[in-house]
């Protein structure tokens, strides 16, 4: 194992030019990133910048695919009064007034942002604060305007609530309202989106909860309005089976001819149902189902406001950083959790698990990628821990005990039975996507999460590029062109790596920048998960690098702890410790070429206030009990598969 530091950086330009990388030769390709002109193409002379053609991602984007506006009825109804209009214009670095009369805006702007309000009644808590007289007609509609123009929300709420949970569409035969609606959500996302500087794309949630267990997706379109308008979101009234769900973005592929992806989130919340070893309806996993699954589902949305699913700490007991942000009590429904349903929630297991069912169907109904969104439900994409306007409008900053004490589950907890409340003193300021696409428009980005180029932050905006190859040299990680000799000579994150050349290990460079505007660095590690001659599982985390010149011991881990500036009573830290660049050079010692296997890179941050703790200085209230008052925020990049041969 070889390591490379560099502490104290001089200038932004330093630091942007060591990690974006240089040029591309005419003529040149890489997979799956298009054509390149060669010079002869050009108007008859060399053209003197090398950099018209790049060819490959020069930046990560920063975005959002997972924000709820007042038209989602589980977030107009109680309090939200934001439309996608303002989400979009929070989300591009203008300052809005939340619904609470709370001035906010983001410290950056973001690059892109999904819209993905639920498609369960979309819109109708808007549709009853405009007095839609079409709504109003209808019986369903009269009752539950009524309620809301009385103050009683929580009637209304239930109201619908109930109708939602027993599959019984309120509004069934009026599409139409639903079309108008859904017209008007793209009609904003076509507002909004300017292709080179801000990407609006088309999306909304698919909400099935059976049981109150979590199997949401999230609906992304490659497409414009024209091909969007087309088709009426899919709901949980319309089925709560994924499979019901990929074949309807079939037929809106084969009718418009447009591309779709859904995107699975909160698995933690699914009580063992996300990544469950048989289909909803009871029947077995088979090939056709992994292919299916992957094909409509190549990323995973693993960490967000309602807790991290990447690991487990009873999963992965001898991982010190497993016990992150974790939500294992139960999920919206009755049930509580038990410890058979964790491996088949998180997606540490998921990864490891897809390789098992690999080598029996022929097919990795697993293999994704992995980002973070926020799931906020005030429209307002906040990541940022000392700037967290919370998941539901109740919630936004305020000294009042309800900001830290909102039930999110346990609502039908059996009086005397297990605690499954979580409330909202537990939620994260998470998390944001990172996708590394070649331009900042709705078909590079889409093509970025499609092929899983993609990676996870708990809401810092680390950047993180790793590739992995045959015959990479540990001076190649110091290369200005680094990038193009990853994409040239490896696979990015997400790719595929098969056939180990005889003698050879696979070779990692990995590079990380700290948040210009965050904390330094404490470590890089690399988690690998693999399946022994028996087809048993198998994870082990390295560390492969460490700041401070700390050693890193036999046991692949660094020698001691990185330390703690926190100040808790002043939410406050300093950069004192950790470092801002660090690059690193790896090879598996542990190799063995007949093993599938997959690698991807977490990175922590040094710790930092919680968003509790910066509220607690901010208000002058005490500490909450139950969480801490520092956390170490990180990153997740999508990972890299090893296939043997055969």
């Amino acid at each position: 194992m070889k390591m490379i530091k560099q502490k104290n950086l001089q200038t932004a330009a330093i630091i942007a030019a060591l990690i974006v990388s240089a040029t591309l030769h005419a003529g040149e390709t890489y997979p799956g990133y298009g054509y390149q002109p060669t010079e002869e193409e050009h108007i008859g002379e060399k053209e003197y910048s090398p950099f018209l053609d790049i060819g490959y991602p020069k930046r990560p984007l920063w975005g959002d695919t997972h924000v709820h506006t007042d038209f989602s009825t589980d977030a107009g109804m109680i309090g939200n009064r934001l439309g996608p209009e303002e989400a979009y214009r929070f989300a591009r670095g203008e300052m809005v007034v939340s619904s609470t009369g709370v001035r906010t805006r983001l410290q950056r702007p973001l690059d892109f942002l999904v819209v993905a309000d639920h498609a369960e009644n979309l819109g109708l808590a808007t549709m009853i604060a405009e007095k839609n007289p079409d709504l109003l007609k209808l019986e369903f509609g009269k009752k539950i305007a009524q309620l809301v123009y009385d103050g009683k929300y929580g009637d209304a709420y239930t109201l619908w609530g109930k109708g939602m949970s027993a599959r019984k569409d309120p509004l069934k035969g009026q599409e139409a309202l639903t079309q108008s609606m859904w017209e008007r959500l793209t009609a904003a996302a076509e507002e909004f989106n300017e292709p080179g500087k801000f990407t609006a794309l088309i999306g909304f949630e698919w909400t099935s909860s059976p049981g109150g267990n979590n199997l949401h997706r999230n609906v992304v379109f490659r497409d414009g309005k024209g091909e969007a308008d087309q088709v009426i979101p899919f709901s949980n009234y319309d089925s709560s089976d994924p499979e019901e769900l990929w074949a309807w973005m079939q037929a809106y592929e084969e009718k418009t001819g447009g591309r779709l992806l859904a995107i699975p989130h909160n698995g933690n919340l699914s009580n063992g149902l996300m990544f469950d070893d048989v289909r909803f309806t009871g029947k077995k996993l088979d090939r056709d189902y992994a292919e299916r699954r992957m094909r409509w589902e190549p990323v995973y949305e693993v960490t967000q406001m309602k807790g991290d699913g990447e690991a487990h700490p009873s999963l992965s007991p001898n991982d010190e950083f497993a016990d992150y942000g974790t939500w294992d009590k139960g999920s919206f429904g009755p049930d509580p959790k038990t410890a058979e349903m964790l491996p088949r929630e998180y997606a540490r297991e998921a990864l490891k698990r897809g390789m098992k069912y690999e080598e029996s169907l022929g097919a990795n109904p697993f293999k994704f990628g992995v980002i973070g969104s926020t799931d906020t439900h005030t429209s307002l994409a906040t990541t940022e821990e000392n700037n967290y306007f919370g998941k539901a409008t109740p919630a936004e900053p305020s000294a009042d005990e309800d900001r830290f004490q909102e039930m999110i589950t346990g609502f039908l907890a059996e009086p005397g039975g297990p605690d499954i409340i979580i409330r909202h003193v537990q939620t994260l300021a998470a998390g944001l996507a990172a996708v590394w696409a070649t331009d900042n428009t709705r078909e590079a980005l889409w093509d970025a999460l499609n092929r899983k180029e993609v990676y996870a932050t708990t809401g810092t905006r680390m950047t993180v590029r790793v590739f992995a190859g045959w015959d990479f040299e540990e001076p190649e990680v110091q290369r200005p062109d680094f990038a193009k000799t990853g994409y040239l000579r490896g696979v990015p994150m997400g790719g595929d790596l098969s056939n180990a050349p005889d003698g050879k290990s696979p070779a990692f460079m990995i590079r990380v920048l700290r948040d210009v505007d965050g904390a330094n660095l404490d470590r890089v590690q690399i988690v690998k998960g693999w399946l022994d001659s028996k087809g048993e599982m198998h994870e082990q985390v390295y560390d492969v690098m460490c700041s401070d010149d700390r050693a890193i011991t036999e046991e692949h881990r660094c020698d001691k702890p990185i330390g703690n500036t926190v100040d808790v009573e002043k939410a406050t830290y300093s950069n004192s410790i950790g470092d801002a660049l660090m690059m690193a050079y790896w090879k598996d010692p542990d190799f063995d070429p007949k093993q599938r296997a997959f690698y991807y890179v977490r990175v922590l941050e040094i710790p930092t206030p919680r968003w509790t703790t910066y509220d607690a200085a901010f208000f002058g209230v005490d500490l909450p009990e139950g969480v801490p008052p520092t956390q170490q925020e990180r990153a997740y990049t999508s990972p890299i598969w090893y296939t043997p041969k055969g």
